[in-house]
């Protein structure tokens, strides 16, 4: 794969301090950093310092960098990350660690940093970024790395927009790097949400107002409205529960690329003016399933003590649900723009919530009104630790 004209600008003028290329998903952002910026970096390297690649976790360093590293240079050039969190990268030492919290950089804090690789910046500990500024201390330092804009309030962009030795480059997802088809795909995906501005425009924008708009502006697109006594496919439920607040369960039936919130049920206590307890849920989730086979039951990962009732009963196999919630949004605004994740009318708490659900324009960082969203929990977590998961969403048209 030739470079586009952008990546070969970056060659050009990637000599400063900070070399940062920000934007889109899918742009070619990371692919001049591993098909040339790091190994030009690492064989020109003095050995005045510590070399560094930094992630999210080292799994997303795995997947992001050093898979495709390896396609490109051979494994034999491209190691696997060790038990001490060092890789061997054109014969030399590189740490690999992950960002997301600054107890992974204890092993190297201290040390004196000559080049550093970031991935997804925008997702780190702050502090680890902190610390990692007066690390990068040598004669010949350098940084390289990339990211998808945040809110513009993120603390990487105030950092951008100071008046340190920084080198940035924008991308859009038009610049060239993905197929026309799969471009057009992404741009419906996130079409009506504020990641459309930060994955497809690549700009910094502020999550505000409704977290799905999109459904507000057009529910039917989103609703389904046929029988779903004939509907075959394999079921699952995910459960947000609650004792005090309401408890909200989701039937769903995934079959023919599609999946498809069937029934639910939403029991809130103040509401009744009474709680239930975990048996009370679990006779509740009984109901909701009677007739059909159940994959698996997906519960917030908080609800010890109901897990342990559905686990006592023996009828359900219990999945801990992937309870990352910005994650579990893109996935849902995702896959209802590309028609994969529906909502049978019948469900009106969860089509309630659609039409509140909304960020907390007040925070520093992206983050969701704590209020009515139960219904909006289960669905995320359902998208999060199945669709996202058990299925090869990229095979279906349009994901």
């Amino acid at each position: 794969m030739s470079l586009t004209r952008k990546q070969k600008k970056y060659l050009m003028n990637c000599n400063h301090r900070w070399n940062v290329k920000i934007g889109a998903t899918g742009s070619g952002k990371s692919f001049v950093d591993y098909s040339v910026v790091i190994p030009k970096r690492l064989l020109a390297a003095k050995g005045e310092g510590l070399l560094v690649l930094l992630g999210n976790t080292k799994g997303t360093l795995e997947r992001n960098i050093l898979d495709p590293m390896r396609e490109i240079w051979t494994p034999d050039l491209v190691g696997n990350i060790s038990s001490d969190n060092t890789v061997k990268l054109f014969g030399k030492k590189v740490y690999a660690l992950g960002a997301d919290n600054k107890k992974h950089m204890a092993r190297i804090q201290g040390a004196t940093f000559e080049y550093v690789y970031g991935d997804e910046i925008t997702t780190w500990n702050e502090e680890v970024f902190q610390m990692l500024k007066s690390r990068l201390r040598c004669k010949h330092s350098h940084f390289d790395g990339t990211c998808n804009p945040d809110s513009p309030l993120h603390w990487f962009k105030k950092f951008l927009d100071s008046k340190a030795d920084i080198y940035q480059q924008k991308y859009v997802i038009d610049d060239g790097v993905l197929p026309a088809d799969v471009v057009a795909n992404i741009k419906t995906e996130y079409a009506g949400t504020v990641y459309y501005d930060r994955y497809v425009l690549g700009n910094w924008a502020i999550a505000n107002g409704l977290v799905y708009p999109f459904f507000a502006d057009d529910q039917g697109r989103y609703l389904y409205t046929g029988r779903i006594e004939g509907l075959t496919g394999t079921f699952y439920v995910s459960i947000d529960y609650g004792t005090h607040n309401p408890c909200s369960m989701g039937l769903w039936c995934v079959g023919n690329n599609r999946a498809i919130r069937i029934k639910e049920s939403y029991y809130d206590s103040r509401k009744m003016l009474k709680q239930r307890t975990d048996e009370e849920h679990y006779t509740e989730l009984e109901r909701l399933t009677t007739g059909r086979y159940i994959q698996y039951v997906i519960v917030d990962p908080s609800a010890a003590s109901f897990i342990e009732t559905i686990r006592r009963h023996g009828k359900f196999q219990v999945l801990a649900a992937d309870n990352n919630v910005l994650n579990g949004i893109r996935t849902t605004a995702a896959l209802m723009n590309a028609g994969k994740l529906l909502i049978h009318e019948s469900c009106k708490d969860a089509i309630k919530e659609f039409q509140s659900y909304c960020w907390d324009d007040e925070a520093q960082e992206d983050k969701v009104v704590k209020e009515n969203d139960h219904a909006m929990d289960d669905i995320r977590y359902f998208a999060n630790t199945i669709l996202a998961r058990e299925y090869r969403w990229a095979d279906w048209k349009g994901v």
